[in-house]
């Protein structure tokens, strides 16, 4: 099968680009000796993951339980699961997923920690915990430096658990607030004896400062194996280093000035993150996928001198390709226009 035989819309992955967006990230990593801990909620792909950790990531990190364990059964593991696991259900999966792999937590009150504690308290071996802070995203998280304080010393007196040090996901762009913060709590712990082995950073759109935050002993990237249409605005990498990109077909054309193509919100997604249309059309700069619907996309051509015929096939680098990645059951993995081969998508629709 060649690419022209693909029905769309469908999902691309140029591997040669995978491959250059991790050594750059990986080789960036050593040279300030900052270890990589990759969220693989962006490819959800085991092979992926362990390819990471063939380059140096000392582990990975999974958003839901759901991921978690489709990793493990790729082989995957060194897992950390940055999520408040909530519920008696939840809370026996992940004793069963700790005994398969090395597993750490983190939490961010008091009662998800009396929840580990009361599920890990005849394990084997206790559950590692970090503590979730909020240095800006205001999103999950403990409030202050002081409020991380009280909840480590909780978890390091809680039968079945330990506590592991700190971890924070923080707002796109406060590098130096999100310094200052961690330090300060690291300052804290550190007089309280509770010195945090591990303070894991995270996120892509300031990975090439990651190193600025000297508290931080990991950092925690994800879209970097890709790359977007937005991670593109903030400096990451170029449209030329973006992996992932939609095949679509033209299969409409009304007007002069508008193409319809085969993908709508359920394959390009509805985020726009603040950038004007839904993605990037390669090959023609000047048209924007000005909305969507659920199986169509709209395309405004008015700004395009040359415009894509009835039948065209597009390819578009979204905005957001996390998104995207849980979308389809299958992506295709390419080196140029040469099919490599088809996968399916091991944790895709793992939302539990």
């Amino acid at each position: 099968m060649t690419l022209s035989e693909i029905e769309t819309p469908a999902v691309l992955i140029d591997l040669p680009r995978v491959e250059a967006n991790l050594k750059r990230a990986q080789d960036y990593a050593d040279a300030h000796r900052l270890p990589l801990r990759p969220h693989v909620k962006t490819h959800k792909l085991p092979r992926f993951a362990k390819r990471q950790m063939e380059l140096g990531a000392i582990g990975i990190t999974c958003q839901k339980i759901g991921e978690a364990e489709a990793m493990a059964d790729g082989g995957v593991t060194e897992i950390f699961l940055p999520y408040n696991i909530i519920g008696t259900q939840k809370l026996t999966r992940l004793v069963a997923l700790a005994n398969r792999v090395n597993l750490s937590v983190t939490a961010d009150s008091a009662a998800t920690v009396e929840g580990l504690s009361a599920a890990f308290t005849s394990s084997a071996k206790p559950l590692p915990v970090l503590v979730e802070c909020d240095t800006g995203m205001g999103r999950c998280g403990v409030q202050s430096p002081a409020e991380a304080l009280t909840l480590a010393r909780a978890i390091a007196t809680s039968p079945g658990l330990s506590f592991a040090g700190l971890m924070t996901y923080p707002a796109a762009g406060a590098v130096e607030t999100n310094a200052t913060w961690l330090a300060a709590a690291v300052d804290l712990l550190t007089k309280a004896n509770l010195r945090p082995a591990i303070v894991s950073n995270g996120g892509t759109p300031d990975l090439w400062r990651a190193h600025e935050v000297a508290a931080a002993t990991e950092h925690r990237p994800g879209t970097y194996i890709y790359l977007d249409r937005f991670q593109v605005t903030r400096s990451v990498g170029t449209l030329e280093d973006c992996a992932l990109t939609v095949l679509t077909t033209v299969v409409s054309r009304p007007t002069d000035d508008r193409a319809i193509i085969d993908a709508g919100s359920k394959v390009l997604t509805s985020d726009t993150l603040g950038l004007d249309g839904y993605g990037y059309v390669v090959g023609y700069p000047d048209a924007v996928v000005r909305s969507l619907s659920e199986e169509h996309g709209i395309v405004d051509l008015s700004a395009c001198a040359a415009k894509p015929a009835l039948g065209e096939r597009l390819r578009i680098i979204p905005n957001h390709c996390c998104v995207v990645s849980n979308l389809f059951d299958e992506v295709t993995l390419i080196e140029g226009d040469t099919i490599v081969e088809t996968v399916a998508v091991a944790a895709r629709g793992r939302v539990v």
